[in-house]
């Protein structure tokens, strides 16, 4: 644990006192040197209080000025250099500030020179430094996670339920890939007052205590998993080698906008965009429909033998993304990653660094079209991979699966001189 106690930084204004380095403080509390570092630079208190007995002019010229009565005394006649005034009435004040704060331990913590000084001071004190580090603690956990659009739908959800005499469970049971918040976080925002509904619109809530909260590991249920974990994913491609494996994962823009459906081809590197309008887990089985309705179930089924995802509330649904709803055979095999380890899906995530040349993070998509998608899509996989032997992803996609296909998503090679991939790709749309 990096985090400093109150004991620790007791400690560390002891050690800057003694003139310790950070390196000595940090071996001596157990914790990185970095850590040390960011602590002393981000709770530095100021201080504009002299030395003994020193004037406070901090003037970058104090020694030589021999100006008199800048200060609105009337019977002043004492040098500017020698008055605690001249610096707030002074025209042509110059502040000088103290080369050693440019260095570590960038306080005045242990300064030999801290009584002579007449200069601006900064300190590391361990109250303070505590109680800046519980406020921002407070800070950092309070208000909700949640954009005004995601607010107002869920709001009108809820409240719709709530005035029918449902349960907030019902109502989030009964519309699981529509609502990605969890029953808990749905009661939180009840109780803090961003939803339409009260407390008091829901009468056994206001008779039951809170429960103890437990930390969910991932946010796949559970249950979607049995049958579907990375042991699984390994056991099942021993015993079927010859099946493709296609890595399934989101790209987020906005918060609350369009998002990014990403599908990689892990045997000819080729990577599929498609883009929804609300992350979602309905807005993923809409666009598992949507393609095999466009390809066929049988093609379906060849293209996506078996998908690796990873355990965002998007793929919460496996079940409905396995089987086909128009008649009911299994179409494709759902498995999860082990919780925090994107690394069991490289490939995909690879490739998203392609994407993020030329959707920037923090990028909006609301005003992107599926047809920039095909460009992207055009343009990504038309560039020579030294892993395929320099043969562009798009080639070798045709090669494998036809050309018909590219044609259905609007995917063509681009000439290798005309690739684009930066932002300008669908900024000169």
């Amino acid at each position: 644990m990096s985090h400093l106690t109150l004991s620790d930084r007791i400690k560390l204004e002891h050690e800057l006192k003694a003139g310790r380095s950070f390196q000595e403080i940090a071996d001596l509390l157990g914790k990185a040197r970095s850590t040390i570092l960011r602590e002393v630079k981000k709770h530095r208190v100021e201080s504009l209080k002299p030395g003994y007995h020193r004037i406070p002019n901090r003037c970058i010229d104090r020694r030589q000025c021999q100006r008199h009565h800048v200060c609105p005394k009337e019977r002043c006649y004492r040098q500017c250099s020698t008055c605690s005034l001249c610096n707030e009435f002074c025209m042509k004040f110059r502040e000088e500030s103290c080369p050693k704060l440019q260095m570590a331990p960038y306080v005045c913590n242990g300064c030999k020179d801290e009584n002579r000084c007449t200069l601006r001071k900064q300190f590391y004190v361990h109250d303070a430094a505590e109680k800046s580090y519980r406020k921002m603690l407070v800070s950092s956990r309070s208000g909700a996670n949640i954009t005004e659009a995601e607010r107002l739908f869920l709001s009108e959800r809820i409240d719709q339920g709530i005035q029918k005499g449902q349960s907030v469970h019902h109502i989030l049971a009964s519309d699981a890939d529509q609502i990605m918040v969890g029953e808990k976080t749905v009661y939180r925002y009840i109780n803090a007052g961003l939803l339409r509904t009260k407390r008091g619109d829901m009468p056994r809530s206001c008779m039951m205590k809170p429960r103890s909260r437990k930390p969910l590991e991932h946010k796949v249920d559970k249950k979607c998993r049995i049958g579907r974990t990375y042991a699984d994913f390994v056991a099942f491609c021993k015993e079927n080698p010859d099946l493709g494996i296609v890595e399934m994962d989101s790209v987020i823009g906005r918060p609350g906008g369009k998002t990014l459906l990403t599908l990689q081809f892990n045997n000819c590197g080729m990577m599929w965009l498609f883009l929804r309008e609300r992350n979602t887990s309905q807005s993923v089985i809409d666009e598992f429909n949507r393609m095999e309705q466009m390809f066929g179930f049988k093609m379906f089924c060849g293209l996506f033998p078996v998908i690796l995802t990873d355990n965002g509330s998007e793929f919460s649904n496996p079940a409905a993304l396995e089987f086909s709803p128009f008649n009911g055979r299994q179409r494709t095999r759902i498995f999860y990653c082990d919780p925090y380890s994107a690394y069991q899906k490289g490939h995909v995530e690879n490739n998203h660094l392609n994407l993020r040349r030329i959707l920037e993070k923090r990028t909006s998509f609301d005003d992107l079209l599926q047809s920039d998608m095909s460009r992207i899509m055009s343009h990504m996989n038309s560039f020579a991979r030294k892993s395929l032997n320099n043969v562009p992803s798009v080639t070798l996609f045709e090669t494998i699966y036809g050309k018909e296909i590219l044609k259905k998503i609007g995917v063509s090679l681009i000439s290798p001189k005309d690739i684009i991939l930066t932002s300008d790709l669908i900024s000169k749309k």
